[in-house]
């Protein structure tokens, strides 16, 4: 009877494993797209966040400044990713057994596993904007 069990779900764990395959690289994209655009922002603001350094911005601010707009980025694709996530639980209710379309422990550790890749995603180009020496990121333009 196990050897019938097993092969009656090994469709269904096929298609598990393939989910969770395609879930782990879409946070690897995600990632290292929010990488790629902090980098761009930091790049193109450095004669911005060089005046402000020259203003008095601290390191801790200038950091602050590039990780909040990350961070509040990410959270808006949150956002958007729960209302995306929520209708295609619904339209796989009946693919598996016993799944309900919203599983609010799994939906919260995505959450919080999404945000943290985010804000370690946001913390490299941060600082590097924080090394930004001032006087050289304005005679630059």
């Amino acid at each position: 009877m196990d050897q019938v069990l097993t092969e009656f779900s090994a469709g269904d764990r096929f298609q598990a494993l393939l989910f969770g395959g395609f879930a782990i690289i879409a946070l690897v994209l995600a990632a290292l797209g929010i990488y790629g655009m902090m980098s761009f922002a930091v790049a193109q603001r450095t004669h911005e966040i060089g005046l402000r350094m020259a203003l008095g911005a601290g390191q801790a601010r200038v950091m602050s400044l590039i990780v909040r707009e990350g961070m509040m980025l990410a959270g808006l694709g949150l956002a958007l990713g729960f209302g995306g996530a929520f209708l295609v639980g619904r339209a796989m209710r009946g693919m598996w057994y016993q799944v309900g379309t919203i599983d609010p422990p799994a939906f919260g550790v995505v959450a919080l596993l999404l945000l943290a890749s985010a804000l370690v995603a946001c913390y490299v180009p941060a600082r590097r904007a924080m090394r930004v020496d001032p006087m050289r990121a304005l005679r630059q333009e």
